[in-house]
C-alpha cells in the first residue's frame, strides 16, 4: 500500500519568519486521517527566513531529527550543547527526560529543512544532542542511514526502533529496499520525482508506505530522498 500525500495538500501555516507544512497533524493542524504513521509522529517541512527561528522551548519523551535541506540551523539547549548544522547534515535530539532548546537561522539566507518526530520506544530516558556530517557522495545510488535505533549502524543514536534515511539519485537511476515485516515507511523526495513501485511522487510529496515487501524507487529527475522506517 502506498498512499501518497501531494505538498499542496499538506497542512500548513505562514508566520511570516516562519512558512511551515505539516505531513501530520500539528499545532493548529488538524486530520485524523494524519495523526501519525507508526512511531512517526511529526514532518514538517520548514522554510525559515535569515536571521530568525525557535526561541527557547520544552520537549520530553521524542526522538528529534533535523534534516537541513539548505542554508542552515543553529543549535542551543538546555544541557549545554551548541552546534550549527549545514545543508545535507543532520542533528538529533533525544528528549528524554526533558530539555529546552532553540534553533536559530543565524545565516543571511533563508535555511529549508525537515523536523521529523519519532516517539521514543522508552519514556524517561536521557536526553542527549548530536550532529554529523553526512557527504552527499555516501548516498548516491543508496540509502545511507543517518539516525538508528540500532548501534551497529554507525549512525547518529535515537531512542527507538527506527531509520531516517537518505539518498540521491541521477535521472533513470533506481534503488531498491526491502521493508521488513510489519514495518513501515515513509518517503519524501526533497528535490526531483520519482516512481515508488510505479507510484508517482514529486517534490515534497510524501509516501505513506507498509505491506510492501521491497521497495523499488526510480527518478525521474535528479532526487534526494530521506526515508523514515519504523514499526
Amino acid at each position: 500500500m502506498i498512499d501518497v500525500r501531494p505538498f499542496s495538500s499538506l497542512g500548513g501555516a505562514d508566520h511570516g519568519w516562519l512558512k511551515a507544512r505539516h505531513h501530520f497533524s500539528f499545532a493548529n493542524y488538524y486530520d485524523p486521517n494524519r495523526m501519525s504513521w507508526g512511531r512517526l509522529r511529526v514532518w514538517n517541512d520548514d522554510e525559515i527566513a535569515a536571521k530568525s527561528g525557535f526561541p527557547p522551548h520544552p520537549h520530553n519523551d521524542m526522538e528529534i531529527i533535523t534534516y537541513v535541506r539548505t542554508g542552515a540551523i543553529t543549535h542551543q539547549d538546555s544541557m549545554g550543547n551548541q552546534g550549527r548544522t549545514a545543508a545535507g547534515d543532520v542533528q538529533v535530539m533525544s528528549a528524554g527526560t526533558g530539555v529546552r532548546h532553540s534553533e536559530f537561522n543565524l545565516e543571511d539566507e533563508t535555511t529549508t529543512l525537515f523536523q521529523i518526530w519519532i516517539e521514543a520506544d522508552k519514556r524517561g530516558a536521557q536526553p542527549s544532542w548530536g550532529a554529523k556530517t553526512f557527504p552527499k557522495s555516501d548516498r548516491s545510488g543508496q540509502f545511507s542511514v543517518m539516525a538508528s535505533g540500532d548501534p551497529d549502524d554507525g549512525a547518529l543514536t535515537i531512542n527507538a526502533d527506527a531509520k531516517v534515511l537518505a539518498a540521491t539519485l541521477t535521472a533513470g537511476e533506481s534503488l531498491t529496499y526491502a521493508l521488513g515485516s510489519g514495518r513501515r515507511a515513509y518517503l519524501v523526495p526533497a528535490v526531483g520525482a520519482v516512481q515508488v513501485n510505479g507510484t508517482t511522487l514529486n517534490a515534497r510529496d510524501g509516501a505513506a508506505i507498509r505491506d510492501e515487501a521491497e521497495i523499488v524507487i526510480t527518478a525521474t529527475a535528479d532526487a534526494e530522498l530521506v526515508m523514515v522506517d519504523s514499526l
